[in-house]
């Protein structure tokens, strides 16, 4: 069995969402009214991207600049190294923006990693259009998330995630990583999961499972009761609850 960790970006790897902060800083007004529309459910996340982008006005040159001094959580260059030494492959799927994704990976000197998100397309002087090349019809957002970890096959996919666009995933990963919004959903869907709240403590806690030998039996997709059919032996391990986030894509990084 070869697992696959797919990480989530905005409020996982990010230490906020990388979107709210662009349109905070760029989209002319009216983008919160689009955002209140997904937040009620009247629209997808898709389509709600979408429109926002139209509102984006930025030069590439003010863009970059800005996305590439947010931050990332401290704990994200730990996770890689873990990959790296068990062999596990690692793919970034998000529902956010690729440029932003790009630029960020490309300051903290991560080169190679897949990514799949939301393409930023820019058509000229400050204007940007959307596009969703990894979206699905049968998918209300812009990057299907099952549909990319399909590839690698669902069973074998740990999701480490925080909010509504690894919902649909954490019912058909192997196992998931959960903070924020991510926890609760879990918890309500009997999917196996472990809390976390920064990528440190998530390390850690794969650290302990890959020593205890755990992660070896993935479950099978159709299998939903945690208590009878876990995805792993469980360890002795110190999780704990977070508080759910309800309102934004994505939240602050809850470094210890």
């Amino acid at each position: 069995m070869q697992w696959h960790l797919i990480i989530d970006f905005d409020g996982t790897i990010s230490c906020e969402d990388t979107t709210d902060r662009v349109l905070q800083r760029f989209a002319l007004p009216g983008w919160e009214d689009i955002e209140a529309d997904w937040i009620a459910g009247r629209i997808g996340s898709r389509e709600c991207m979408a429109r926002q982008i139209g509102l984006l006005r930025a030069t590439p040159e003010a863009f970059d600049a800005f996305v590439s001094e947010l931050a990332l959580d401290p704990g994200f260059s730990s996770l890689l190294a873990l990959c790296r030494r068990n062999g596990i492959p690692a793919t970034i799927v998000s529902d956010g923006l690729d440029r932003t994704i790009h630029a960020l990976l490309r300051r903290h000197g991560v080169h190679g990693l897949p990514v799949f998100a939301n393409r930023l397309e820019h058509l000229h002087g400050d204007r940007w259009r959307l596009s969703s090349p990894h979206a699905a019809a049968s998918c209300v957002s812009g990057t299907c998330k099952c549909g990319v970890a399909g590839a690698v096959g669902l069973s074998s996919a740990i999701l480490i995630g925080d909010g509504r666009s690894d919902f649909c995933l954490a019912g058909q990963a192997g196992f998931v990583l959960a903070k924020n919004s991510l926890i609760s959903h879990c918890e309500d869907n009997a999917a196996p999961h472990l809390p976390f709240r920064d990528l440190a403590e998530a390390t850690g806690l794969l650290t302990a499972l890959f020593e205890a030998g755990g992660l070896f039996a993935p479950r099978k997709p159709a299998v939903r009761n945690v208590a009878s059919q876990s995805a792993f032996t469980q360890p002795a391990l110190n999780t704990h609850a977070v508080a759910p986030r309800v309102r934004t894509r994505a939240a602050g990084c809850q470094l210890s």
